[in-house]
């Protein structure tokens, strides 16, 4: 565990470096600069903890060094993105362990994920717009995004690597094979699809409906919503006295307040209503149909036991890289997990020929 833990901050320290030297804004590239520091800091800490001496330390992980690939193809958003999710999953994880051990928390647990905020709010030189564009850029996207690729690829092959199979089992022609492939491939990507529209389609009418209704409190009941606001700013540690004054110029403008009051009461944020419907319903088929199309395009070349070979093949080292890929969130040994998701695939694929032949031999009969 303690190599594990030396071994994340040593990739933490690295990505960070790599943020800063592709960040374009210099302020923002400072900041990322100061992570990386801190995390070396930390680097030598473990070490030192480990009995591990500094020209004896690794260099940054395999998942690391995928991680700034994936950032030097897509962009580095994407790094972002991981190293907050990372950082909330670790302080996370503290605090499940020591309250499933029944330890008093001190309050250090979160604090990794509070340091880039603290270094953005004392840093004077970043402005208003640098400190919304980092939140929309971390929040937008990152390891949601790539876990939402690994796993819409997973889901794609290993349904229609097992329709494929139990078509196979109940008839060896190559055309119905094929058919069926195609079908299940279209008709799964659809699906999916149109859940991910509806699924983001839905979350902004609601929200939009919220803001709404709003909108009609502050300019129905002013004073009313003013007073929410006073509230929320004492919430904050803010003096009554203060947070009453603040309150009244705020309500100067209607704008300032209704946004003040979505993120605060409602915990709207407005920069993520913004996103298409229509290009996650596109995500979404494209990657169902990339893992779908594996164990169908075989028949389209081959046929008869050939093509069934391949395709068994071919998804299995389908099953086996996306397993591998999920390591990149999760941690564990990339061997086990890619082996393991090999395997369960194969079972359900046995499984559904298996009941296929079945029913090709009743039938038949």
């Amino acid at each position: 565990m303690k190599n594990k833990n030396l071994q994340t901050e040593i990739d933490a320290s690295y990505l960070y470096h790599q943020l800063a030297e592709h960040e374009q804004d210099p302020i923002v590239a400072n900041v990322f600069r100061q992570m990386s520091e801190i995390e070396g800091g930390h680097v030598k800490a473990f070490a030192t903890k480990a009995n591990v001496s500094l020209d004896q330390l690794p260099g940054p992980s395999w998942r690391a060094k995928t991680f700034n690939l994936i950032g030097k193809v897509f962009g580095y958003d994407y790094v972002l993105g991981v190293l907050m999710d990372t950082e909330k999953a670790l302080s996370n994880a503290i605090v499940a362990t020591k309250q499933k051990n029944k330890q008093a928390l001190t309050g250090t647990e979160t604090a990794h994920v509070s340091i880039l905020r603290n270094i953005l709010d004392k840093v004077p030189e970043v402005s208003g717009a640098q400190m919304a564009r980092f939140e929309k850029r971390h929040r937008s996207v990152g390891g949601n995004a790539i876990r939402a690729a690994v796993l819409g690829g997973n889901d794609g092959l290993v349904s229609n690597f097992s329709l494929v199979m139990g078509i196979a089992g109940a008839s060896p022609d190559q055309s119905g094979v094929l058919l069926a492939g195609l079908a299940g491939l279209l008709a799964g990507a659809l699906s999916m699809a149109l859940g991910e529209w509806i699924s983001v389609k839905s979350s902004q009418e609601l929200y939009e409906n919220q803001m709404q209704l709003e909108m009609d409190e502050l300019e129905t009941n002013p004073e009313g919503e003013k007073k929410e606001i006073a509230l929320i700013y004492m919430a904050k540690g803010i003096p009554e006295d203060q947070a009453r004054v603040m309150a009244d110029d705020i309500m100067k403008d209607n704008k300032q307040a209704h946004e003040l009051l979505v993120k605060e009461e409602l915990g709207i944020n407005a920069e993520e209503l913004k996103g298409s419907a229509i290009e996650a319903a596109l995500f979404s088929f494209f990657l169902f149909a990339i893992g779908a199309s594996i164990p169908v395009l075989p028949f389209m070349f081959a046929s008869g036991m050939k093509a069934l070979v391949i395709s068994v093949a071919g998804s299995a080292l389908g099953l086996f890289l996306i397993g591998s890929a999920i390591t990149l969130f999760t941690g564990r040994n990339v061997w086990f997990s890619g082996a393991r998701q090999m395997l369960f695939g194969l079972i359900a694929a046995a499984i559904t020929f298996g009941i296929g032949h079945l029913i090709g031999v009743s039938v038949a009969g």
